[in-house]
């Protein structure tokens, strides 16, 4: 007999089900050309008794290979590879090893988008992370959002209510929106004017694929989100940087620019502009629109952090102004909750928005309607608005706090100039101490550094007031171990 104890191995400590093993074993047989087409294989009960195995488990076995045409089964009579197996040159079994075969890098051609491996941070629980401006999702009404959530699972119309219309986002949380963005922003759309996507990223991906490719050119800040210049990148446009200063994006340029060239659009980030966290003053805002006028370009108007602003009221969107629709307007909900609870929204006309919907609908079908309609109840409950007003006094308070800390304890080693709002501080280093020296201090972690600015971005928001201290002071230590390595190269 046929030595089928050396080529279906069993090892029943392994996760994977046995009958699925032996399933496996016997496709690699056959893959392998060690069993041919045709040949018999043994009856459920003979195979067991090889195996010691119940003989359920090989009838399993063989049911999962005849729905897979790797056998036919002729009923009380035989068990038999199928005829159609192609005829393979035999390997050594023993070297086949089935859970190897994702060990082998993809060798067949397929598109590279990023040239460099991706490699997760490694934190440890010691460290001192330094993120780029997140929540505390401490003071976040997460409990309640997701009470919300598990009522709207047990009712049989808002179960319903959930899955329709997801791909465009529910009506329910479209229609929430159109007030709360008519209150809080000015903005005068109805629920056709709005897409619900998986967090701001989404909204930039998307209308980016629908308004460049390789003939047109975007207009971006530098520095500037590097995740938005990596979407419009994919697209094959090509893209120019203007400088950013206390005022933000350089209009000035982009008007020079106009003036020699087609420009499509123009990418902007009118609050706390990333990674900056300058504001677009009012004159800027407003030459900006006029020149979207003149030079037919599209403004996409990444307003991700209006909602904190400290100093005083925030400045309305440039969507809010009148324009010709020119302007695709984007935000998210993740800066008010927690960069998990991936909700974004776009506002655009409605036949961009329409199209930004059939694309969407290409890699997702729809969002969470019940997460959706769970946030649509937090925003008609006055909840979300009662959220941002007790988070903006925490926030503005931890920003004051850190700003006098800076001053104190690092204030001959950096500068930066105070945000009116948002959740961090870009800080430049002076020029004698160099970014790269910090990178690579053991035990600190930071978000988002720029070699080129010599600056890094402190998020304070996540911080309390002793961890905003400890942080403070690990880096003072820092910088004073910079002065002792400097003393020792001029000796």
């Amino acid at each position: 007999m046929f030595p089928y104890d050396r080529i279906i191995l069993v090892d029943k400590s392994n996760k994977i089900p046995v009958y699925r093993q032996i399933a496996l074993s016997i496709t690699n047989a056959i893959r392998n050309g060690v069993l041919k087409a045709g040949t018999l294989l043994p009856g459920s009960r003979e195979l067991a008794k090889v195996l010691g195995v119940h003989r359920k488990t090989v009838i399993a076995a063989y049911e999962q290979l005849n729905a897979q045409d790797w056998i036919v089964i002729i009923p009380r009579k035989h068990v038999a590879v199928s005829e159609h197996i192609p005829l393979l040159k035999p390997h050594d079994w023993s070297q086949s090893d089935p859970s190897a075969s994702y060990k082998n890098s993809f060798d067949l051609p397929f598109r590279i988008v990023e040239r460099n491996e991706i490699i997760k941070d490694a934190t440890s629980a010691s460290d001192i992370l330094i993120d780029d401006g997140y929540p505390d999702v401490g003071l976040s009404p997460i409990d309640n959002l997701l009470k919300t959530y598990r009522s709207l699972t047990s009712r049989k119309h808002t179960v319903k209510d959930a899955h329709v219309g997801t791909a465009q986002g529910t009506l329910k949380l479209r229609e929430e929106l159109v007030a709360y963005l008519s209150e809080t922003r000015g903005l005068n759309v109805t629920p056709d004017n709005l897409l619900i996507t998986h967090g701001a990223q989404m909204s930039i991906y998307l209308s980016s694929q629908l308004l460049l490719d390789s003939s047109t050119t975007i207009v971006v800040a530098r520095p500037n989100y590097p995740i938005a210049n990596r979407a419009f990148e994919e697209t094959g446009t090509k893209t120019i940087e203007v400088n950013v200063d206390d005022d933000g994006i350089d209009v000035d340029a982009i008007e020079k620019l106009c003036k020699k060239q087609k420009i499509t659009a123009v990418y902007v980030i009118p609050h706390h502009h990333y990674p900056t966290t300058v504001t677009l003053s009012v004159e800027k805002r407003m030459k900006l629109l006029e020149l979207s006028n003149q030079f037919s370009f599209v403004i996409i108007e990444d307003d991700y952090d209006y909602d904190y602003h400290y100093s005083s009221s925030p400045y309305l969107p440039l969507a809010s102004a009148r324009h010709t629709g020119s302007v695709i307007y984007i935000g998210s909900f993740s800066k008010m909750l927690d960069p998990a609870i991936r909700i974004g929204f776009m506002v655009a006309p409605k036949n961009f928005i329409s199209q930004c919907t059939a694309l969407r609908n290409v890699i997702d079908v729809g969002g969470d309607g019940y997460m959706q309609n769970a946030l649509a109840i937090m925003i008609k409950d006055g909840e979300l608005k009662r959220h941002l007003k007790k988070a903006k006094k925490i926030y503005h308070h931890r920003r004051d706090f850190l700003d006098a800390l800076l001053k104190e304890r690092l204030g001959k080693y950096i500068s930066y100039l105070l945000p009116t709002g948002g959740m961090a501080i870009w800080i430049r280093l002076l020029p004698q101490y160099p970014i790269s020296q910090l990178k690579e201090m053991p035990g600190l972690k930071i978000k988002r550094i720029s070699a080129e600015q010599n600056a890094f971005r402190f998020g304070f928001a996540s911080m309390d007031e002793k961890e905003l201290e400890q942080t403070v002071e690990f880096l003072k230590i820092q910088f004073q171990k910079f002065n002792t390595n400097l003393s020792e190269i001029t000796i």
